[in-house]
């Protein structure tokens, strides 16, 4: 997640908070100028995302450093406004699922169907079960409570009876013993790893293999630009680390990432896959957030190149040797749109050409002149497991034509009968997306 005031780790992450936060950015922050000329294309804002329409960027479409100045956007919240609602493309419904959520972030169907939530500014794990007639839960219930900003989830092992309930928190994996059907954790959490803990960004994903041998956890970098040889706060950090599944054997899967806020493994073949928040204050369209099928031992190049061989001006000269490694990622999004959770879909709900996608939720930009991101993405994977390199806008309409925003999508669930989960922190929501066309 990209730093801004909404989202300073020194805050208490509370729901009542949320008032406080909405009259800082309307006192503080000025709407974008709406009357700014349209989008160079492959690059968009909020005006011109639409249900469905397709994106591809590619490296060789990358400005210059500083072409634009970096921008202070933040994001001014209101409460939505009647008779608004989420956009999704034709043949789609969007029901809201649940609200007076405290900061939702994460979520994830359990084998059993239950959906598990992480109320991150909260410190709680929520589960809902079943549906109603009118699209909301039939029951809820809170799992644990007390946690320091939980967000990834995981269940082990995988496959349908797992054991464990493993979150990850600020500093640590956690773990809770689980049986399907569990609605309160039957004992205390059990810390197996400690990670890497300071200021900067705080998410922590966290993602089996399919195979369940080796844990995977997202640490992003405590920083936008310093350089880890010379900051000993970024040790461990801007890397997707490796565990045993009781939290030993600690070591480096893929590194340079500065902030791996989403992780999910492709069930069809077992590829992890994650999407990246990229570094900030290099102009409105630098640099460019992204997903990728992750490399074992792959660099990325975070703090000294960006992209490929594209060198961040801030730390000319260092580290040349890295040039030819640093990896161009698979699919290059919006820069600063804050791409978070990812979750592959396998219902029967949707159309069949969208089984095996992937699915984004994007918070949205801070760092860009007229905003960007604040919708769900789609990326084909054309039932191949590998990406064209483009991406579709999927759930829009969480900024006004005035440019302030109402919703900020986090996380991204295929629930148990297909339909698609979205939460949404900045109504303190979730939404749930049905598809009802022929």
């Amino acid at each position: 997640m990209r730093k801004s005031p909404q989202w300073n780790p020194r805050l208490r992450r509370s729901a009542a908070l949320a008032p406080i936060l909405f009259a800082v950015f309307s006192c503080c922050a000025a709407p974008p100028p709406l009357d700014a000329p349209p989008p160079q294309a492959p690059f968009t804002d909020f005006r011109y995302e639409v249900p469905g329409n397709s994106r591809r960027i590619t490296a060789g479409d990358l400005p210059a450093p500083y072409a634009t100045a970096s921008a202070g956007n933040a994001p001014i919240l209101v409460p939505r406004p009647p008779g608004v609602w989420p956009q999704a493309p034709a043949g789609f419904q969007v029901g809201l699922y649940a609200q007076g959520l405290g900061a939702p972030r994460v979520i994830h169907s359990a084998p059993n169907g239950d959906v598990f939530l992480a109320e991150s500014g909260a410190g709680r794990i929520r589960v809902f079960r079943g549906l109603n007639p009118d699209g909301k839960p039939a029951h809820e219930e809170i799992f644990a409570a007390g946690l320091r900003q939980p967000y990834g989830m995981a269940f082990y092992p995988p496959g349908p009876e797992p054991q464990w309930l493993y979150v990850g928190v600020a500093d640590a994996v956690l773990r809770f013993p689980y049986r399907n059907g569990d609605l309160q954790a039957g004992a205390p959490a059990e810390r197996i790893a400690t990670l890497p803990k300071g200021g900067g960004h705080w998410t922590r994903d966290i993602v089996f293999s399919a195979d369940g041998k080796i844990l995977y956890a997202a640490v992003g970098s405590g920083s936008n630009i310093n350089d880890p040889d010379t900051h000993a706060g970024e040790k461990s950090r801007a890397d997707i680390l490796a565990f045993d599944p009781d939290g030993s054997h600690q070591r480096i899967h893929a590194w340079g990432i500065r902030n791996p806020s989403g992780l999910a493994v492709d069930p069809g073949n077992g590829q992890l896959w994650c999407t990246v928040n990229e570094r900030d204050g290099l102009g409105d369209n630098l640099v460019p957030d992204y997903f990728t099928a992750v490399r074992p031992g792959g660099f990325y190049g975070w703090p000294w190149w960006y992209i490929g061989p594209h060198q961040d001006p801030r730390l000319a000269g260092r580290h040349p040797e890295l040039k030819d490694q640093a990896i161009v990622p698979d699919v290059l999004l919006q820069p600063h749109n804050a791409s978070l959770q990812i979750a592959f879909y396998t219902g029967q709900r949707f159309p069949p050409e969208y089984r095996g996608d992937l699915f984004a939720s994007e918070h949205g930009s801070w760092n860009k002149s007229v905003r960007a991101g604040y919708e769900v993405i789609r990326l084909p994977l054309h039932q191949t497991g590998k990406s064209g390199g483009d991406y579709q806008d999927f759930l829009t309409g969480f900024v006004l034509p005035d440019g302030k925003a109402w919703g900020r999508p986090v996380g991204v669930a295929v629930a148990a009968d297909g339909a698609l989960l979205v939460t949404d922190d900045g109504s303190n929501s979730i939404w749930r997306v049905d598809y009802v066309g022929k």
